[in-house]
């Protein structure tokens, strides 16, 4: 596997040979001075170009980069290959040796448009003096941010309201659609209350990471333990446990949240939806009634 800096120096290389790419910045993980490094990051490039006619007419010219286990061009799959590419264009490419390049190709109108709205942006190469001066890396915009009393109250509606969906399809066997329920919408906001909990902790000063990714360094041992269980796999029996798993872990935190900004937790939204999913649970699969 090539190390970071063979990959920098191939990456700056072949900008620097290239009269058509003017400047070079990079975002992402691997400017993040909070993330220890891994093997597995992605090295995030902007080539900021004279034009991207050129290089869409012969694709060829990303080969230089290394052989590719699979390239992912995300422009082109959203538009069609006669999509409007002439501002901005993108390469997702894996590499045989495990390193994966997340390469992208912009117009400076483009860039003086859109630079530094990430504020992971490190320049590396500027031919023209063209990158503006922009404050050092920070995950600033990803930290958790305080919630309003309306948005608490809205995740802890949803959050209850949402299980009925999931009782129904479990009586009806239907585990795709329960399944679906509990981990895109239900985790939805039981993540949210965790990331709101870890805030708390961390005076909102820490990211959570894409789709709780850092919840099981930040969050205290037990309540990792109580989120491993809100996962199941397909077993009916399994996927009840993970509801009322979910159920028990989202009360606990949502009260050290309410506690916190003196909002009001609804008890009755609770214990209402708990005591029906009980219900539910205990019907025979030929029940002509629920209560």
């Amino acid at each position: 596997m090539r190390s970071e800096k063979e990959m920098m120096g191939l990456i700056l290389t072949v900008a620097e040979k290239d009269e058509r790419i003017r400047a070079v910045y990079m975002n992402g993980s691997r400017t993040n001075p909070t993330l220890k490094e891994d093997l597995f990051q992605d090295y995030d490039i902007v080539y900021v170009v004279t034009e991207t006619a050129s290089f869409l007419e012969d694709e060829r010219w990303v080969d230089v980069f290394g052989e590719r286990l699979m390239m992912q061009e995300p422009d082109k799959n959203d538009q069609g290959a006669d999509g409007d590419f002439a501002d901005f264009y993108g390469y997702l490419m894996l590499f045989t040796d495990g390193n994966r390049i997340d390469l992208h190709i912009e117009t400076l109108p483009h860039m003086q448009e859109h630079y530094g709205e990430d504020k992971l942006t490190v320049p590396l190469m500027d031919k023209d003096d063209c990158l503006p001066e922009i404050p050092d890396a920070t995950d600033e915009d990803y930290h958790v941010l305080k919630p309003t009393e309306q948005e608490y109250l809205a995740r802890c509606n949803n959050f209850w309201w949402c299980q009925q969906n999931v009782a129904k399809s479990l009586w009806r066997d239907e585990v795709p659609y329960a399944q679906f329920m509990l981990e895109c919408i239900i985790r939805r906001d039981l993540d949210q209350m965790v990331s709101w909990y870890i805030g708390i902790q961390t005076d909102f000063m820490v990211s959570t990471g894409k789709v709780g990714n850092y919840f099981k360094k930040l969050l205290p041992e037990k309540y990792w333990t109580m989120y491993e269980a809100t996962y199941a796999d397909g077993d009916l029996e399994h996927i009840w446990d993970a509801l009322f798993a979910a159920g028990h872990l989202f009360r606990t935190l949502a009260g050290h949240v309410a506690d916190e900004f003196s909002f009001t937790y609804r008890n009755d939204e609770d214990e209402n939806m708990t005591h029906y999913l009980k219900q539910v649970r205990k019907l025979s699969p030929s029940a002509d009634r629920i209560f």
